[in-house]
Formats: C-alpha cells, structure tokens, sequence
C-alpha cells in the first residue's frame, strides 16, 4: 500500500499470516477430527473474512467447512452467532446454521476454530421482482422477530463509534492513507461523523431521529445479495434462505434492509415498498428508522475501508483488492463521503 511496505516485509507477513497453515490436508483433518470423511474434492468458496470450503464426504453429501479468522471473534462471541442460528431453525425461519457434532457447534483443529454447515444450493435473488422483494421482507421480518426476543452479551453493536470513529482512528494512527489525501478524508469523514453522531436527521414528519434512538435488535448484520440464497419457488422450501450470520450484531433493523436496494430513488422506492409490504405481514418497522439510510451507507463506506487496511497483510487481499490504496482511491472516498453529507442532508426515502 506504501513504499516502506517493501516486497521482504510482505513475504515475512505472508509466510507469517495465520491462514498459510490452513492447507487442504489441514482443512481435511479437522473434518475428520468431527468424524466427517471428505474424499479429497474441496472447493473454496469466496469469502474474504474466513476460509470456507465446500467438501465432498465419501458417502456422497456435501457441507461446508468455515474456519473463522484467528483472533477476529472471541469463542463466546462465534457461539452467540451460532445459538442465535439455531433459535432462527427452530423458529423455521430457512437460515442455514451449524451442525451439532460430537455436542457442539464449534471444534478446534491445528490451531484453527471451524464450524460445518450442511451444503446448501441456491441462486442470488431477482431483486428486480417485486414477488422476490416481499417474500424477503417476510422473512426478515420473521429473523428480526427471533432477534428482538433477547439482546446479544459479547458480539458487538452497530455504533457510529464501533463503525465509524473506530474505524477512522485506526487509519489514521496507522498512516494508511497517502499524505495527499489525508487532510481531505479526514475533514470529511470527520462532518459525517458529526451529522450522524449530532442525530440531527430529519424524518419524513419533520422530527429528529438519530441512530442513537433507534431500538437495537440482534440482526443479520451483512443483508446483502450475495448472503441470499434462492431456490425455485416449485420445490419444497423454495424461496430465500439467508446464509451467513458472521457479521451477525445488534443495531437497528433498517440495518437489514437497506442493502437490498439499489438504483435511482423511485426505483428504491419502490423496492422499499415492496419490502416492507412483505415485512409489515409479521412484524411492525418503525418508518423513522428510514432516516438512517443514508448514515448507514455512510458508516459502512468507512468501515469497509478500515476493513480492507486491516486485512491487508493477508495475501489474497491484494488480489482481489488491487484497487485499494492509492491516491485514487482516497479521492474517490473523499468524494463519496461528499456525495453522503448532501444525501444525509435530503429528505429520507419514504414507503
């Protein structure tokens, strides 16, 4: 990302980053070690934060093997998310959580904590079908209802400290932004902090409601596209299922569906529409909540950036991130954070 970041440093940091452990034979002896025999075919499936294979056992089925990041998430936090799955299940609620074995949810191996999850098929969802739309807002509605029953102890909550501040202290005390762009991030990152943290958003009927009042419940966390697994409507359990509760926190339920919208703002607005109207069939939203839209999508723009630094030192990070770093990059975050103070500043979307 810098220049001091020489090619020897990196090559020690990459030898050294704890997944280079993580070998097919490594991947393969966990499962056995839960008496789970794959037949040597695993395929990586994407995922940035962890490592997930999809492994073929010898008797034909598949599941999916997910080694969580060393050091990301404490062993009580991973049990939370994988209780607050298992309640999900036994409300049939279709998300895919993991499998009991040997009397638990989480094993050990080499060092690495991993967890199985059957194997699940499915496409991304036609968000474009108002039908999709619904049937989704339903079941949200149905994982927010299990996740509004009790609050999480240990995982963390969506706060414009945790995504926001957090997340521009680290950068900068790390330097990890190019002297050229750094005054101008920063004095942008820092008025949309302050519109968020000040809750001086505007809601539809004129009043003020901040991120800070919203009810906070346990909720998916990471609702976007790619974490919805489609099936065709004409077999049993067609439909979504919601797969990965990883980023699985407390914080306001508009959190969940926001990301499902894209596009111009009737056509947001209409998807809104549809959403909800398949919500509001099991659960009440709270229409103030609209109002964090946008200093949602304003947190998450910093987050991710902090997201992608932190990470770097893990080799497939600058594959798949080429981008990130330059000059360029920060302009373009500096613009964007412009484009979110005047977005913050406009009327909320309205369904």
């Amino acid at each position: 990302m810098h220049a001091h970041h020489d090619t020897a440093t990196n090559t020690t940091a990459n030898a050294q980053h704890p997944f280079a452990a993580l070998t097919p034979d490594v991947v393969l002896d966990a499962l056995a070690s839960v008496g789970l025999y794959g037949d040597g075919r695993l395929m990586a499936l994407s995922s940035y934060e962890n490592r997930v294979y999809q492994v073929t056992l010898e008797d034909g089925q598949r599941v999916v093997a997910k080694f969580y990041r060393p050091e990301r998430w404490s062993q009580a936090q991973i049990l939370e998310e994988h209780a607050f799955a298992a309640e999900l299940t036994a409300a049939e609620v279709p998300a895919v959580g993991p499998l009991v074995l040997g009397g638990t949810t989480l094993h050990t191996h080499g060092g690495f904590a991993f967890s199985v999850s059957p194997w699940r098929g499915g496409r991304g969802p036609e968000l474009d079908d108002f039908e999709v739309l619904e049937w989704i807002g339903r079941f949200l509605a149905r994982i927010h209802t299990v996740g509004a029953a009790q609050p999480f102890a240990h995982r963390p909550a969506l706060t414009v400290q945790t995504f926001g501040a957090d997340s521009r202290d680290w950068l900068l005390a790390h330097e990890i932004i190019p002297l050229d762009m750094q005054s101008a991030w920063q004095g942008a990152c820092e008025n949309a902090l302050e519109l968020i943290a000040g809750s001086a958003l505007s809601t539809r009927d004129g009043g003020q409601f901040g991120l800070n009042q919203a009810r906070q419940i346990r909720l998916h966390g990471d609702c976007h596209p790619g974490n919805i697994l489609w099936t065709p409507t004409d077999q049993p359990g067609g439909g979504p299922h919601f797969v990965d509760l990883d980023d699985a926190r407390m914080g306001p339920a508009v959190q969940d569906l926001w990301m499902l919208l894209s596009g111009d703002r009737s056509q947001r607005t209409q998807q809104l529409s549809a959403l909800l109207e398949g919500y509001e069939q099991f659960r009440s939203f709270d229409r103030r909540e609209l109002a964090l839209i946008e200093p949602l999508r304003t947190l998450r723009l910093i987050h991710y950036s902090a997201w992608l630094a932190r990470r770097w030192q893990d080799p497939v990070f600058p594959v798949n991130f080429p981008w990130f770093g330059s000059s360029d990059y920060w302009r373009g975050q500096v613009d964007m954070l412009h484009e979110q103070i005047e977005a913050m500043g406009e009327e909320p979307l309205y369904a």
